[in-house]
């Protein structure tokens, strides 16, 4: 894992039981999700089934609903919950004193500021 972190907003800029879009100039977007015991998880905003966009779907324990075809997805790894299957990307991520940290290596094609989902 890299050394390098980028700073991307702080915890309290996440809903609880909801996610935040980190917009790329390479797509998809990575969607940063928080559950409802503050738990911080970040993956590719695209569903492995047909590319729905995880950030817009229903964030419950350590799973979100994709909006289109109700795909359960792990946050912690991304993948599909059985019988379905299939992952997304998942991506490094550290909190520190409140803020939440991404892999710089992971986010080459960063856009300038991540904006709310």
């Amino acid at each position: 894992m890299s050394e390098q972190w980028k700073s991307i907003c702080s915890v309290d800029d996440i809903p609880v039981l909801g996610a935040r879009v980190v917009t790329r100039s390479a797509k998809p977007d990575v969607a940063i999700f928080r559950n409802s015991e503050n738990k911080v998880f970040a993956l590719l905003d695209k569903c492995p089934h047909k590319g729905g966009p995880l950030s817009q779907g229903i964030v419950f324990g350590e799973k979100v609903a994709c909006p289109l075809h109700n795909w359960n997805i792990e946050l912690p790894t991304g993948c599909a919950v059985s019988p379905d299957e299939g992952c997304t990307q998942k991506f490094a991520l550290k909190i520190d004193n409140g803020q939440v940290f991404l892999d710089a290596d992971e986010l080459k094609n960063l856009a300038l500021d991540p904006v709310s989902a």
